[in-house]
């Protein structure tokens, strides 16, 4: 693939997340790890805000591409912009971004929460599909990762991103680049210099390993590892949910990272409260099932509070409701339990 003088992706992000003090280094970095990750089974509504046809089909072929590995994940292309949790422009003058996984949920729908800035029907083009389609599945950038070993010529750093193609400030260049992210931040501990999510670099800007002083150039596409940790999160088989029933407990014993969903099947219309039960962080999404459509209706995240994950809607009878739950930490007992009532 042909890396010369191409820009790459610069990645939004809200507030940093703020956790209360006094967590074990394992629970936080659970929290951190599976912050962005959707619950598996989530059906993800994306609107093209215009752009050419071309490049339009780009990006359905790159949400094609991911799905078919398989994963646990429905990609629906909406003609309701205000229906949509991923929002997708193609102003050339602002480069390419995204915002990563369930931070989109937090973007008024009058914003896009994805930018592709140049042409995408091409190789690195497409690359570069694959690649902001990653950050809204939770991936983050892979020379950040803190396990690379990356030593950088730092100066050089500098003096090429904030020259042409990026033209990015001294701060943007240490954010998208030279920050590691803790390692409370990153699943595992592998580096992956094939990964769709990592940059390529010019020669001269990495010292250590040396066997990228002349340059990093990935494959391009999805990598082994990619596929990996996106079918580790999203397995595109899973258990088909339980009944729950109204005042009944159901136990719970999951791993951290790992989902359980139930079916609720009200038979009368009224509010209805749901929640979990016990010391662990999980977060809960509810959907209502339109004749297998899953329309998302409202979510809670407990994680570090010492709370638990708690939804009080209006359940209408004869509807079929799907609630999922993925667990952060599994707290001192691992015991939790779901009821609703």
């Amino acid at each position: 693939m042909n890396y010369e003088n191409k820009p790459v992706c610069v990645p939004r992000a809200p507030a940093p997340r703020r956790l209360p003090p006094g967590l074990s280094q394992e629970h936080e970095r659970l929290l951190r790890v599976l912050a962005n990750v959707w619950a598996n089974g989530t059906e993800l509504h994306y609107f093209l805000i215009g752009g050419p046809e071309p490049q339009r089909k780009a990006v359905r072929d790159a949400f094609a591409e991911w799905k078919a590995l398989p994963l646990g994940l429905v990609f629906t292309e909406t003609s309701n912009r205000a229906a949509a949790e991923v929002r997708i422009s193609f102003d050339l003058a602002d480069g390419s971004w995204s915002y990563v996984g369930r931070d989109v949920l937090g973007i008024a729908n009058t914003q896009a929460t994805m930018n592709f800035g140049w042409d995408l029907t091409d190789a690195y083009g497409h690359t570069t599909a694959l690649h902001e389609i990653g950050h809204t599945l939770g991936m983050p950038h892979e020379h950040q990762n803190p396990f690379s070993g990356i030593v950088w010529d730092e100066a050089k750093v500098y003096a090429y991103f904030t020259g042409s193609p990026n033209f990015w400030s001294p701060a943007q260049t240490l954010s998208n680049v030279l920050q590691k992210f803790s390692t409370s931040e990153v699943d595992g501990s592998a580096w992956d210099p094939d990964s769709v999510m990592e940059y390529w670099f010019p020669a001269g800007l990495i010292v250590q390993p040396a066997k990228y002083s002349g340059g990093l150039m990935p494959a391009g596409g999805l990598s082994a590892l990619d596929k990996e940790w996106a079918k580790k999160f999203y397995p595109g088989s899973a258990p088909g949910p339980a009944v729950l029933k109204p005042f009944v407990s159901s136990p719970l014993s999951l791993a951290p990272g790992v989902q359980a969903d139930f079916v609720l099947e009200p038979d009368e219309s009224r509010t209805y409260t749901i929640s979990t039960f016990g010391s662990s962080d999980m977060v809960m999404v509810l959907f209502e099932d339109e004749a297998g459509t899953l329309r998302y209706l409202g979510g809670d995240d407990d994680s570090g509070t010492g709370l638990n994950a708690r939804l009080s809607l209006r359940l209408l009878a004869g509807r079929r409701y799907v609630v999922r739950l993925r667990l952060y930490w599994a707290g001192g007992s691992g015991k939790s339990a779901i009821m609703y009532w």
